[in-house]
């Protein structure tokens, strides 16, 4: 029962640099966790309706001998459950109390006694049960955070047993020596059981992934960075947030500064990406060279570009090779680009070189001239499938003459060609590698539902609720 509220509870749980600042924020507020408590509740009935139960057997007290009972092919029809309620403990964890449940359940029984014995089938209908259960969280000896059952109690009311085609004083005698065992059985099993269930829960903790592949070039580290924090409103989870180039999981020079998000409860979950997320993703893209490519002849969809073309803008171009060559273009950030998250403002500012190379006919290049390259960038954030996508768009661009071996020119008569070629062949590649997306914190079986992201001071929101499907 508790499953998913668990799982909501550890997006990504496993520990890792404690006591520093985080990459994401992860809040789950008492709307996320009361979806929770009704998927849960609705799941314990459809497993408890499933379960198949051990025989209870023993001996009972009777005057001067004893009653020897076997109850077996207990089997549970119907469970209800109208009353449930579960609330946040600051600095504890979450509390769930079952209040008044009641129970239908059929098996098939068997009491001997020194003077007689007999057998049956019956029915059990069991009113009035409690439970109140408190979880809390902790981190194993291996660094892998898990739950615990701080404490459980459970309490059953009324018992009514009827035996089939049974009456009189033999049906009253019955029953006074099976609802013991029934009742016993309900009240030590029933904590133990949940027990059990927070062990299922803890080994699939264990196996949480939460360095998770971005592709190829990079990873991201979901992982734990501190205890989370309960508040009478909210569960708050910091995660290192941090993305690093493949094979290289080591701490970066980049110091996650605090952020702070707003106290908002409207959404069954927020997850917060800080600009520490966005400047280590760019870092490690930045030594991976994925902000280099590479434009020649046979890549460029919309035109072939040529010294002859260039010549035909810039004089120095055309003196120094007469003979027209295909032209190549080789475009490399100089530096990490810089993620600047403002009030509705997604930038990014790219510096970098584009160095222009003629092709000769033996397939050597010539260096023309290489110009310095400042680029100002937004993006537009969105989410499918689970994912963090982008669409960039480029609002600025500077060009400066950085060396020329073909003469000093204005680097001013390049700029509107430049431009074309960065807008028809960089962006469009820079996007479709954006569409790529990046993994969200996983969730076994939880989609987001109608999720919408607010560019703040600092950090990108997305608030959202959410949807359960087994």
């Amino acid at each position: 029962m508790v499953k998913i509220c668990c799982y909501l509870l550890f997006l990504s749980l496993l520990s890792g640099q404690l006591s520093t600042n985080p990459g994401v924020k992860v809040r789950i507020t008492r709307k996320g966790l009361e979806y929770a408590k009704e998927i849960g509740l609705e799941i314990l009935k459809q497993n408890m309706v499933k379960e198949h139960f051990p025989d209870l057997s023993g001996y009972e007290k009777y005057g001067l001998g004893n009653v020897k009972y076997n109850i077996s092919r207990i089997h549970i029809t119907a469970v209800e459950f109208p009353s449930a309620s579960i609330s946040l403990i600051p600095g504890t964890g979450i509390k769930l109390v079952i209040g008044n449940a009641s129970l239908t359940i059929d098996m098939n029984w068997n009491i001997r006694t020194w003077i007689f014995k007999d057998s049956g089938r019956s029915t059990v209908y069991i009113s009035k049960v409690f439970v109140t259960a408190i979880f809390s969280t902790t981190l194993d000896n291996t660094g892998h955070a898990s739950v615990s059952l701080t404490s459980c109690r459970t309490t059953s009311g009324d018992i009514d047993i009827k035996l089939n085609g049974k009456s009189g004083f033999l049906h009253n005698f019955f029953i006074k020596y099976l609802k013991k065992p029934i009742h016993r059985s309900l009240v030590t099993n029933s904590c133990p059981n949940i027990r059990s269930g927070i062990q299922l829960i803890n080994e699939d903790l264990q196996a949480l992934n939460v360095l998770m592949p971005i592709d190829d070039l990079a990873n991201v580290d979901y992982s734990l960075n501190s205890f989370p924090a309960v508040f009478r409103p909210f569960i708050d989870l910091d995660l290192k947030g941090t993305v690093y180039p493949s094979g290289n999981h080591t701490d970066l020079s980049y110091v996650a500064p605090p952020f702070v998000i707003p106290d908002q409860s409207d959404s069954m979950l927020y997850l917060a990406f800080s600009e520490h997320f966005f400047q280590t993703s760019s870092f490690a893209y930045y030594t991976a060279g994925a902000f280099n490519i590479t434009i020649a002849e046979e890549t460029c969809s919309y035109f072939n570009i040529s010294t002859e073309i260039f010549g035909s803008i810039i004089p120095e171009v055309g003196e120094y090779s007469v003979t027209p060559y295909p032209v190549m273009l080789k475009l490399m950030a100089t530096e990490t680009p810089i993620i600047s998250l403002q009030q509705d403002s997604f930038t990014v500012e790219i510096q970098g070189s584009m160095e222009v190379f003629a092709v000769l006919p033996d397939s050597t290049t010539q260096s023309l001239f290489t110009m310095n390259v400042a680029a100002n960038t937004s993006i537009s954030p969105n989410i499918f499938d689970h994912k963090l996508m982008g669409s960039l768009c480029l609002n600025r661009l500077q060009f400066s003459l950085a060396h020329s071996n073909v003469g000093f020119f204005e680097i001013s008569l390049l700029e509107n060609i430049l431009s074309y070629i960065l807008q028809t062949e960089v962006i469009p590649s820079a996007n479709a590698k954006l569409s790529k997306g990046f993994p969200l914190p996983s969730l076994a079986n939880v989609t987001l539902m109608r999720p919408h992201i607010t560019i703040a001071q600092g950090y990108m929101l997305i608030s959202s609720d959410i949807h359960y499907k087994r």
